[in-house]
């Protein structure tokens, strides 16, 4: 039978559209994964001796090419030399020219972190003295533009097709196995393979613009292909193109030769597709696990199945629930979906949920680390508003289960009912005058409904005839061809109005069980919300997890060390990591007047939040490796929660002194962490 779009159902497509376009309308430039931890020289810092090399430290491991990393001269011109390098674990350096004159000079990079997002930045450092530099020193547009939202609606899409082809697939094998003969259905998991396969192509092309320069005219760039195809993220998204080919001879199996078996037959088959297909679902999922957030950071062992798992359940839950969907609105009335099989969704959604629940869980843990990301940063703050939306999901999904314990079974019976109840109605609109008042009214009401829709058929079926008969009238007077271009009107016009009354009758069969109709509205909220949902969490992927986030605030105060007022007092800012779970922090040490002589000191111990970080201990040791001075310990007193101070420390002579701190977090985590200052 032939399948119409409904105007309700092209309005509901056109308004789905509509919301995820305002969702990627509001959304910004992606955010970068790898914080810059440290440098040397710092951000801004006056050094009296050109360096010969520039290294960077990032919170993780990132990818470089030969123009990730770029020192500028004050007029803008490079004066690094050589492909940056990487010297030791997450530090990165680039050589400069010998004898660089004094002025003030711009380090810019533009790198890849190991989560595949783009990150870039900036800093200025002096030799001798600051000078006026024409070098702009604000963050790079890395990740954004025409060509980041291009790739941020491609994976928008690639989850989508992903969602929809596996749970689709999954709900005509677990739950409706006579919807593989649904064409509605089969549409369905189709496009979703259609769309993760158009998705994945296009990200490949747009991944070397992405990372790069972001211009448009990029996209085809052979040389930008291949260095992505060398990747972590272009052997991802090939190895998606690949499980994607086999895929498609599920889905030709699924639809072709299951479809086509008797009942018996299909409970032999099914096993074996499902294991075929979970292995297939599975490698598909994990071509993001491998490449994304859960490949680096904390616990990636741990991370990189949770992430599996957590996709799979989103799968088999919103992509069962848009099958759901499509069954309802688009499966003829001879085959319909019944009550067993969405009892049965209704228990895979379930233990879908739960699955949700708990990968969520550690998800957030390991991307938050603290409850204060909640609020204090954009990934937890886009995370509350999934939580939300998945909470409102729970609670419309928990209306369908109302309905779904009403709905009936067999699915024959509803429409048999109706069809005997069609000359009771007739009866009871012939007698409806002889009815009282009250009685008249009610019962004039519901014959009114049927009589319009009998009438209304029988309308559509005299005309059906009429036709017909004009059709055999003039072909014999006129003694025409049956295949003139007349005939073949007229014909056309009866298809159209046979099939406008078998959809007429497909829809009062439809809608004429209570329970049904409103299982289908709440699924259909389901499906809306779940759309929502899809966005949100596409824009959490692009999205700085929140233990980065409180990381690169602390970078940003450690990058603006160093240097002193004008009475001579010094502020060093250093990060640490003692690597417990709750570890990390920022020290700030200030030492007045930071002269030959005594000295006073404060230690702040402060949170990546800026919140004071109540610390059991604080060591503090002056070594001057020049003069083989050191080091000389410091055991500063606890003024405050997150305070410590020492006064009469003693600097024996001017010099380039390395000042190392060490923080205890517990019993046994500590770290010692270090930095070079010009003291006298």
């Amino acid at each position: 039978m032939k399948t119409t779009i409904t105007p309700r159902v092209r309005n509901l497509v056109l308004l789905l559209l509509a919301v995820t376009g305002m969702l990627f309308a509001g959304a910004g430039t992606a955010s970068a994964h790898a914080a810059l931890t440290g440098s040397d020289p710092s951000s801004g810092v006056v050094v009296d001796k050109a360096p010969t090399q520039i290294s960077l430290t990032f919170s993780e491991k990132v990818s470089t090419n030969d123009d990730s990393l770029r020192v500028l001269n004050p007029k803008g011109k490079r004066v690094d030399v050589g492909k940056p390098s990487n010297i030791s674990g997450t530090t990165y350096a680039i050589q400069v020219r010998s004898g660089l004159p004094d002025g003030t000079y711009t380090v810019a990079w533009q790198v890849v972190s190991a989560d595949s997002h783009p990150v870039a930045g900036a800093f200025t450092f002096s030799v001798g003295a600051p000078s006026k530099t024409t070098v702009s020193v604000s963050d790079q547009d890395v990740g954004g533009g025409l060509v980041g939202g291009l790739y941020g609606f491609g994976r928008y899409m690639s989850y989508a097709g992903f969602i929809v082809m596996v749970g689709g697939a999954a709900f005509v094998l677990a739950c409706w196995q006579r919807g593989a003969g649904v064409r509605a259905l089969q549409r369905l998991v189709v496009s979703g393979w259609f769309s993760l396969t158009a998705a994945t192509l296009w990200l490949l092309l747009l991944r070397g613009s992405y990372t790069t320069s972001g211009k448009f005219g990029d996209i085809f760039d052979l040389n930008l292909l291949g260095q992505v195809l060398q990747t972590k993220t272009g052997a991802a998204l090939v190895s998606r193109l690949l499980l994607l080919a086999a895929a498609a001879l599920f889905i030709a199996v699924l639809f072709g030769a299951y479809d086509k078996r008797e009942d018996e037959e299909k409970r032999d088959l099914t096993f074996g597709l499902a294991i075929g297909g979970g292995v297939v679902a599975a490698g598909l999922a994990a071509s993001w696990a491998l490449a994304e957030h859960a490949s680096t950071g904390l616990q990636p062992g741990i991370a990189m199945p949770v992430d599996v798992v957590h996709l799979l359940a989103v799968a088999m839950w919103l992509g069962g629930l848009s099958a759901l969907l499509v069954a309802l609105y688009r499966a003829p009335a001879d085959n319909r979906v019944g009550r067993t099989a969405v009892q049965n969704f209704s228990r895979i959604a379930f233990g879908s949920v739960l699955a949700l629940v708990a990968t969520g869980i550690y998800q957030s843990w390991r991307q938050l680390g603290s409850w204060s990301a909640f609020t204090d940063t954009g990934y937890g703050q886009l995370l509350l508003v999934k939580i939300g939306l998945v909470a409102l999901l729970v609670g419309i999904a928990s209306i369908s289960r109302r309905w779904t314990g009403r709905l009936a079974e067999p699915a024959e019976a509803s429409a048999t009912a109706v069809e005997e109840r069609e000359p009771e109605k007739e009866k009871a609109h012939a007698s409806a005058s002889t009815k009282t008042a009250d009685s008249s009214a009610t019962a004039s009401a519901a014959a009114s409904a049927s009589s319009a829709t009998t009438a209304a058929e029988a309308g559509v079926a005299d005309a059906t005839a009429s036709a017909e008969a004009d059709s055999d009238g003039t072909a014999s007077a006129m003694g025409a061809d049956p295949e003139s271009a007349g005939d073949s009107k007229r014909a056309a016009q009866l298809a159209r109005q046979r099939t406008a009354v078998d959809t007429a009758r497909q829809k009062r069969l439809r809608d004429a069980d209570p329970v049904l109709f409103g299982l289908r509205r709440s699924v259909l909220a389901e499906a809306a919300v779940a759309v929502v949902v899809l966005a949100v969490t596409t824009a959490l992927t692009t999205t700085e997890p929140g233990r980065t986030e409180e990381d690169a605030k602390a970078a940003k105060a450690s990058s603006s060390s160093s240097s002193s007022s004008s009475a001579g007092a010094l502020t060093l800012d250093m990060s640490f990591d003692t690597g417990g779970t709750d570890g990390k922090g920022v020290i700030r040490l200030d030492l007045d007047p930071a002269r030959v002589g005594g000295n006073e000191m404060h230690v702040y111990v402060q949170r990546p939040n800026g919140r004071a970080f109540d610390v059991p201990e604080v060591k503090v040791a002056f070594t001057l490796a020049a003069k083989k001075i050191g080091p000389l310990p410091v055991t500063p007193d606890r003024i405050a929660t997150g305070h410590w101070a020492a006064n009469g420390i003693q600097i024996p002579m001017a010099g380039d002194w390395k000042i190392s701190v060490t923080v205890r977090t517990s019993d046994i985590d500590q770290t010692t962490v270090d930095k070079n200052a010009q003291i006298g």
